[in-house]
């Protein structure tokens, strides 16, 4: 399996930080934090360069704040300024990632989306006898940091890259950190208190 590398020169080129600055504010150009990083977008992007080269950047705290569609779902948003970073590391690491996806995968590609994942899940309802329906409870905060960056490992090897993701990760914020059973459910065991030997 091939291992990408040598991406760290693209991410933190001035002009993919721009493209990221301007990625970052669709559809939230008017909001007084993206205002005031707008206002001095040169030296807040040389600033973001700088603080990456010499890897003394830092993610900020996240907001979260509760949304209903059509249930209560918990969001986290990073700072704007994070996200700029978000979108200048996704810029280069996502199309060579994006080969090793698999024709399903709906969620933040391009040119797919929840319109085409209708269309797919319609073409299997009408062909295929059985369709599970699910919704994985908490998914996204009940990812194991460890087993991801592991994942990532296999496919990316640059180490200034492989610093910057598990800088985003391990600044991520918990959302609950309480773990939810099946009522009676005595095959998982919660490992929460167990420290590694």
């Amino acid at each position: 399996m091939k291992r990408y590398g040598n991406l760290w020169p693209q991410i933190i080129d001035f002009e993919n930080l721009l493209q990221a600055a301007r990625q970052a504010q669709q559809g939230k150009r008017y909001r007084p934090n993206v205002l005031a990083f707008n206002y001095h977008l040169n030296q807040e992007l040389l600033r973001l360069q700088r603080e990456l080269k010499e890897q003394t950047y830092r993610p900020g705290k996240y907001r979260t704040f509760s949304i209903y569609d059509p249930k209560p779902r918990m969001i986290s948003a990073a700072p704007y300024r994070d996200r700029v970073v978000h979108h200048a590391l996704c810029n280069v690491i996502v199309p060579p990632l994006e080969r090793t996806l698999i024709a399903d995968t709906y969620a933040n590609r391009i040119g797919y989306g929840t319109h085409k994942a209708l269309k797919q899940f319609i073409h299997f309802a009408h062909t295929s006898r059985y369709v599970l329906q699910c919704d994985i409870c908490k998914y996204f905060p009940s990812l194991d940091h460890e087993l991801l960056k592991g994942m990532i490992r296999r496919k990316l090897k640059c180490p200034q890259t492989l610093w910057l993701i598990d800088t985003i990760i391990d600044g991520s914020n918990p959302q609950g950190g309480e773990l939810e059973y099946f009522p009676g459910d005595t095959l998982l065991v919660s490992l929460q208190g167990f420290t590694k030997n």
